[in-house]
């Protein structure tokens, strides 16, 4: 890989654990100038710290709940103040759901919808004006395969993921003639502990993995993947195993896709 990376600063939600953690390390190696953004400020510092010994120039740890929404504009001020401007958005942060839709409250569905579409337009949107102004940025959303196809055990997830796809395309048209790119990244299973903390129907912590998501990519490789596509300026990729044959499946062959579904063992 080129320099492309070097003294970009790049700002990743989702960044104390798993695929965020993974490219923000990757990015370090690259000489990025990081932004890291989670919940937990002890996991953060600790990614910021292994980030640092990596080569990354400048890392500020900010922390951010995805779902106070009032707080993000001030958080992205604090961060502009610090950084001038902002060259790659990385929107990873969220969370997933096992749950029947019949088992899975409406607080529940309110909470996935809040963290994974909500939060993450709040920020991009607090966000964009600066990128406006300066004629340039690159944002980068993290989705799922089931952005693209449903799932069980996944309603709201899955919807809250269709519904990223759908606003990020239509912000790619709306900033064409700004230079802001637009990429949509759609990972299948990925070897994290997304299961462990997806929420049940209750809204407790899953905490058990996939057998699915355990034999998943693993996130370091992911991370090269998904670096490669911000680099190219891609604007939608698929990357798992044999899961994203499911999207093609879906397209041509709709009704075998709907048979398949029913049997897919998902959990």
């Amino acid at each position: 890989m080129s320099n492309f990376f070097n003294n970009k600063r790049v700002w990743i939600t989702g960044a104390s654990a798993g695929i965020g953690a993974a490219i923000a390390k990757e990015m370090a190696v690259h000489g990025a100038q990081l932004v890291l953004s989670a919940r937990s400020e002890t996991e953060l510092q600790q990614v910021a710290t292994k980030c640092r010994e990596l080569g990354a120039g400048i890392v500020i740890v900010q922390v951010m709940d995805l779902s106070r929404h009032d707080q993000i504009p001030q958080l992205v001020q604090n961060v502009l103040s610090k950084v001038g401007k902002v060259d790659i958005l990385i929107n990873n942060g969220g969370i997933s759901q096992r749950a029947l839709a019949k088992d899975t409250s409406l607080e529940v569905d309110k909470k996935l919808m809040d963290v994974n579409f909500f939060g993450t337009i709040t920020l991009t949107k607090a966000l964009l004006p600066s990128m406006l102004t300066h004629q340039l940025g690159h944002i980068v959303t993290i989705t799922s395969l089931t952005g693209m196809i449903g799932s069980p055990f996944r309603t709201s997830y899955a919807a809250s993921k269709h519904a990223l796809h759908g606003f990020f395309d239509s912000l790619r048209a709306e900033v064409h003639d700004s230079s802001i790119k637009v990429t949509l990244v759609c990972p299948g299973f990925i070897r994290t502990n997304v299961s462990i903390n997806a929420l049940t129907g209750s809204g407790e912590k899953l905490g058990t993995m996939d057998d699915a998501t355990n034999k998943g990519m693993a996130p370091e490789r992911l991370a090269r993947k998904i670096l490669r596509a911000i680099e190219n300026g891609r604007q939608e990729v698929y990357f798992g195993g044999k899961e994203v044959l499911a999207i093609y499946v879906k397209r041509f062959f709709p009704a075998l896709f709907a048979k398949i579904l029913t049997r897919a063992k998902v959990r």
